[in-house]
């Protein structure tokens, strides 16, 4: 049942794609979360999205800029090449928050009046198209999918619905190659992936078809609306994935509370504390929580000579605005204050 569920998201994603410019790879990537580890993700996405590559270049081949592609690809292959590399050691979900960010940030262009800019003014340098060939294949690498990430940059760069989508097949049928041959390489290209891939390329073929016979009766305008609207509700959508999963990984958490004098703010991560306060007449201080053998002798000494037979002793360096001080509290067997002394 679920890779029916996966099979009619990922049409619905890849026809909404064709209309967005883009944008299927990033919808989907929290359905395949669900199936798949988190490292996994990116290469099931690259099966799907690189089969959809192909479709699409043969039904749209006429329409691509070659332009954009010969100064886009070849950076593009080297990001994914370095990012292919990074997703053995980083963490895709902090990658996906900072995409979720970036795309929610569109949400002004939605409701912006189109541009009168003619497409020759509106032609980006070539070293910039380096660049933002650099960054896609960089980013999709480490999340699997870029999506409508770019999409800024094609619809300002004056190309037509049908040039966008092919152009950007053009761009991506390369990368998604590589990308698949370095996860494989790195082992993240399992069968398990490779299987829910297939399902993923089964329906973005479907779906390229039937939106073949659709997309000449859209407008730009409303091309370009859809484009920008997709690139909001993807940032929305990764963001809730984003959060759920690094909330479940590392349990963050604030807690504000009035003290005497001020405000007190903590902030929990993981099994690290930190703490902001700030007193009226002393200003903001911040407080973080350091093992015991970090403070020298003479500091230890201190904290010893004021030891009442406590059970457990918490030390907490603080930053002020003008020194550094240290602060020690005493908790007994119920882990109740039982002294706190602070020390230079």
């Amino acid at each position: 049942m679920m890779y029916v569920t996966i099979f009619l998201v990922a049409f619905i994603a890849f026809a909404l794609s064709m209309v967005c410019g883009g944008g299927a790879g990033l919808l989907l990537i929290p359905v395949l979360g669900y199936v798949l580890p988190a490292a996994q993700v990116p290469a099931a996405l690259s099966v799907g999205t690189s089969i959809s590559a192909i479709t699409k270049l043969y039904l749209f081949f006429r329409q691509i800029n070659w332009h954009m592609v010969k100064h886009f690809l070849p950076a593009a292959l080297l990001g994914v090449l370095i990012g292919a590399w990074l997703l053995s050691y980083l963490a895709p979900v902090y990658i996906e928050l900072c995409m979720a960010l970036f795309l929610v940030c569109n949400l002004p262009s939605v409701f912006k009046k189109p541009s009168t800019v003619n497409a020759s003014q509106r032609r980006y340098s070539t070293h910039f198209l380096t660049f933002i060939g650099l960054l896609a294949g960089f980013i999709s690498a480490l999340t699997g999918a870029v999506g409508v990430l770019f999409n800024g940059v094609y619809l300002r760069y004056g190309l037509t619905k049908e040039e966008i989508v092919a152009t950007r097949a053009a761009n991506e049928i390369f990368l998604h190659l590589v990308k698949l041959c370095l996860y494989a390489w790195f082992g993240l290209l399992t069968h398990e992936a490779l299987y829910v891939g297939l399902w993923v390329a089964v329906a973005a073929v479907a779906a390229t078809y039937v939106m073949k016979y659709v997309l000449p009766k859209i407008s730009i305008r409303i091309f370009s609306k859809v484009g920008y609207g997709a690139m909001v509700l993807s940032g929305l959508i990764l963001l809730n994935s984003a959060v759920i999963r690094i909330q479940e990984a590392h349990d963050p958490n604030i807690h504000l509370a009035r003290v005497s004098k001020g405000y007190d703010a903590t902030f929990n991560w993981d099994d690290l504390i930190y703490t902001v306060e700030f007193k009226y007449g002393e200003g903001f201080e911040f407080e973080r929580i350091i093992p015991f053998a970090q403070l020298d002798d003479a500091r230890q000494a201190y904290v010893h000579a004021e030891d009442i037979g406590a059970d457990k002793v918490v030390i907490e360096k603080v930053y002020s605005m003008k020194k550094i001080s240290y602060e020690a509290y005493f908790y007994d067997s119920r882990n109740q204050l039982i002294k706190k002394v602070k020390f230079h």
